[in-house]
């Protein structure tokens, strides 16, 4: 359900930075390509994100929550240094955290309400709320965001509908081997920072643009 496309919260409004790369001049036949990179930078921070979050969660003070918050979304910020990329990750986020909070209620949750991080933050509430385990949490954004990128492409340059499932879970798999490596991340500071300039670039410009189907 948290990474369904058929939700407002997933890949019906957000195409994972597809359109505004293909309107930046990617061809359509780089999709497959372009969703291992994505998953690979984009998606594997705020995986991170999500981790650090969920630790936080269940393992400080509430006291402690507001500036443990305010580090991970400087050192997220620090990573995404695309206002474009910011606001969209945010756009998500408050759809995904008012739908857990109706369903989830939690103490961390409910101390997001009046702010407005990340998507990975919310996603490491959520973990924390439901007792999903960091690999999980991993796995939810990664597949989050392949499943963003395919369905957007159906939209945008239609082809057959299995061959892009296909493209999801053979980019899932790929990332598998760097699952175990982010569950390990205690720190704010140990978020990777995998960045892609020309994808940067692309959300800029397209976000300057009234003629799109999605956000990013």
């Amino acid at each position: 359900m948290l990474a369904d496309s058929r939700t407002p919260i997933g890949g019906l409004v957000n195409s994972g930075g597809l359109e505004p790369a293909l309107q930046g001049g990617m061809p359509a036949d780089r999709a497959r390509a372009y969703l291992h990179g994505r998953l690979r930078t984009v998606a594997e921070i705020e995986a991170a994100v999500a981790v650090v979050t969920r630790a936080v969660a269940l393992e400080r003070d509430p006291a402690e929550w507001a500036s443990a918050v305010a580090e991970i979304e400087d050192e997220w910020a620090a990573r995404t240094p695309s206002p474009a990329q910011r606001a969209s990750s945010r756009l998500l986020a408050r759809g995904l955290q008012r739908m857990a909070g109706a369903v989830w209620p939690s103490a961390f949750l409910a101390f997001l309400a009046p702010i407005a991080p990340s998507r990975g933050v919310v996603v490491g509430a959520v973990a924390a709320a439901t007792g999903m385990p960091a690999d999980a949490a991993v796995r939810l954004v990664l597949y989050d965001e392949a499943q963003a990128v395919v369905a957007a492409l159906l939209k945008l340059a239609p082809m057959d509908p299995l061959v892009t499932a296909s493209w999801a879970f053979e980019a899932c798999a790929a990332a598998e081997p760097r699952v175990a490596r982010l569950t390990e991340i205690t720190e704010p500071s140990a978020i990777p920072a995998n960045g892609c300039p020309q994808s940067e670039e692309w959300a800029e410009s397209h976000a300057a643009t009234t003629r799109r189907l999605f956000r990013a």
